[in-house]
């Protein structure tokens, strides 16, 4: 019993921690923590459990670490245009 809370309290964290990557996506020294621990456990908890909700946290993890990027390089992108 206890090894099975322990495993969807993996899951349910990974969707937390996706989900807050996504959020505060303009703070970078939150989103890449959160977006990064979100895959580590999303993918620890599909693998043992097959879990859907593992699943969901790793898919959030990736949008929220793609926007990000997308995010701040458009912002380099834009900074280095207007100073041209």
């Amino acid at each position: 019993m206890e090894e099975n809370k322990n495993k969807s309290a993996m899951a349910v964290s990974s969707l937390v921690l996706g989900i807050i990557s996504i959020v505060m996506n303009l703070f970078w020294y939150i989103t890449l923590p959160t977006g990064i621990l979100a895959i580590v456990f999303g993918v620890k908890s599909v693998r043992r459990t097959g879990s859907k909700l593992g699943k969901a946290g790793l898919i959030t993890g990736i949008v929220g670490l793609s926007l990000f990027v997308f995010v701040y390089v458009s912002l380099i992108i834009i900074t280095v245009l207007s100073n041209m």
